[in-house]
């Protein structure tokens, strides 16, 4: 029996987007048929993008999902490629009927508009929609809320192709013991199990998550006695980051092949026939492909806010990035981030100062545009701010937010005025204990591509991209000074950041442990912080709730963002207990 070739295709797709998805399903199943595949596989929820949220439950969502699916099937039968076997994902309903549609194809009608949705994978065959399977599995914790929206599936799927038995199941079907994967595991009369357990995901990244899924794929490897092959989206979508990274598994947990992460990518391998199970006999030896080099993981975090910017830029229409420029390291990183994304003649860069304003603030700010190659703009805030006073007459605390909202209204009237994308560049330690103001250039925008990387990352990941331009003999991006010199909001002569907050990398463990691990104030003493520390830290995080809420969209990269993933009452009157 001739060796199955499996086709992995890790694609970008965006939500609602249907047609263009399709699209891009009919280009990759192309591309994988030039390459000999038989069977073509793509991520969850492809057709649909994925996650649909509530778009899941409006019934012509589901019809106008279906007949595309319809349409995939019969343009390959037309264009001579039936004979390719495609596994990919969408969305479908509890409760359904299938009726002849147009040509040979299938087309699923809802029985009612109150009928629940599932998260399923189709299979399509010579111009058919030929079998379906709704997943399991239904995550309800972090950044999942599938159980809300979907009804788990029940039965199983195995599809016979070319002679193989190959396993169907969905994302959190491996990763929940029991379900469809005890039923995969089992033997037929002759003694035969399954030729190829198959994965559809859409696992959105988190640092440190690769080797875990890996891990997990070989498990059920061991379990099934048959290869796991793992495809995964990727592409930003939102305020998720889906990172690819697809691959297959050999039943003794090798990994046989791999794709790289945060690209597009088609990812072929070829499943041989099984050897005799007879006593004595050898077992079946699986042939290794390209495996995909890992990242470093600062430049792993790095690619992610890239792709998450990028993909937000795109998937929405903005062609191009404004966003202030004070010389600091957040805006000089988040600069050097957006013209990545998009290309640093799309990135605009403005330097606002003000009566406080250091002249090395100023000239850092100029370097760093120059060596992006952004449109670099200056915008004395100084005239507004009198105007300002002049009617207000403000002091302390409030005569320095109001230079800072000065600069949001700048950055948002230039946006209005020229339709660029506002980012904020505050990271995650500002954001955690409210040291920003709200409303101004830090915390205004569409998007904030370092919301959830704290303060002593942001360093590192600036140090770790200049050491990359360095690699590959180009200008590092970001000026040494911006990086080197103490953090400033310059709102106040010879104003410090840590005026106000402890050292930053106190303050990340504080917070990190407080956050992260949801650790009480009890537990943080029992770490052997300071108590004064502690209480500073746990009564600031405690009341920038509100703050939090009112922030743009960032992309995840640690395994608890704020959004989604922690979802706490702004009005509360909970405090931890004092002893």
């Amino acid at each position: 029996m001739a060796d199955l070739r499996i086709a992995l295709a890790q694609i970008d797709t965006c939500v609602g987007a249907i047609d263009q998805n399709t699209a891009a399903i009919l280009e990759w199943t192309r591309r994988a048929a030039g390459e000999g595949a038989d069977l073509v596989a793509f991520p969850e929820m492809t057709l649909t993008g994925y996650p649909v949220e509530d778009l899941a439950l409006r019934a012509s969502f589901r019809r106008a999902a279906w007949d595309a699916a319809a349409d995939v099937a019969a343009q390959l039968a037309r264009e001579g490629l039936g004979h390719v076997t495609v596994v990919l994902g969408t969305v479908g309903t509890s409760e359904t009927a299938l009726a002849r549609g147009a040509g040979a194809a299938e087309r699923e009608v809802s029985g009612s508009p109150a009928d629940l949705p599932t998260n399923r994978a189709v299979a399509i065959q010579h111009g058919k929609v030929v079998a379906s399977y709704d997943k399991h599995h239904l995550p309800n914790y972090g950044v999942f809320d599938e159980f809300r929206i979907f009804a788990p599936g029940t039965e199983p799927l195995v599809l016979e192709i070319a002679g193989r038995s190959v396993g169907i199941v969905i994302c959190e079907d491996i990763w929940q013991d029991g379900g469809p994967i005890t039923t995969l595991g089992g033997l037929d009369e002759a003694g035969h199990g399954i030729d190829l357990l198959l994965v559809l995901n859409g696992s959105p990244y988190e640092e440190g998550k690769g080797h875990v899924r890996t891990e997990l794929a070989a498990r059920r490897a061991r379990e099934v006695d048959a290869p796991v092959a793992y495809v995964n989206m990727v592409g930003g979508q939102d305020d998720l980051v889906f990172d690819g990274g697809s691959f297959v598994v050999g039943p003794d947990g090798a990994v046989l092949t791999s794709a790289p992460q945060f690209v597009e990518d088609l990812l072929v391998w070829d499943l041989p026939s099984r050897a005799p199970a007879a006593p004595g006999a050898a077992g079946t030896t699986y042939p290794t492909g390209r495996v995909a080099a890992p990242l470093h993981p600062d430049e792993e975090v790095y690619r992610a806010c890239v792709t998450g910017l990028a993909g937000y830029v795109r998937k929405n229409g903005f062609r191009s990035i404004v966003l202030g420029l004070s010389g600091g390291i957040d805006s000089a990183l988040s600069a050097t981030i957006a013209a990545d994304a998009i290309g640093g003649q799309n990135v605009v860069g403005v330097s606002m100062p003000s009566t406080y304003s250091s002249e090395h603030s100023k000239d850092d700010a100029a370097d760093l545009a120059k060596r992006l190659g952004a449109d670099y703009r200056v915008q004395p805030i100084a005239p507004m701010v009198d105007a300002f006073q002049g009617e207000l007459a403000l002091e302390g605390v409030a005569e320095e937010n109001l230079q800072a909202r000065v600069r949001g209204v700048v950055l948002m009237g230039i946006s209005n005025r020229e339709g660029h994308l506002v980012i904020a560049p505050g990271n995650k330690s500002e954001l955690a204990v409210g040291y920003a103001t709200i409303y101004d250039a830090g915390s205004i925008g569409g998007y904030a591509p370092l919301k959830d990387v704290d303060k002593s990352r942001v360093w590192a990941l600036a140090r770790w991209r200049n050491n990359a331009a360095l690699d590959a003999g180009e200008i590092p991006p970001i000026p040494e000074s911006s990086i080197t010199k103490p953090p400033s909001a310059e709102l106040r002569p010879g104003q410090t950041d840590q005026d106000s907050l402890p050292p930053y990398d106190l303050l990340d463990e504080v917070l990190d442990a407080y956050i992260e691990h949801a650790e009480g104030r009890a537990e943080l003493l029992a770490r052997g912080f300071d108590p004064e520390v502690v209480d500073k830290v746990v009564t600031l995080v405690d009341r920038a709730e509100w703050k939090r809420r009112q922030y743009p969209l960032g992309p995840k990269v640690t395994s608890l963002a704020f959004g989604r993933d922690r979802r706490l009452p702004v009005t509360s009157r909970w405090r931890e207990p004092v002893e």
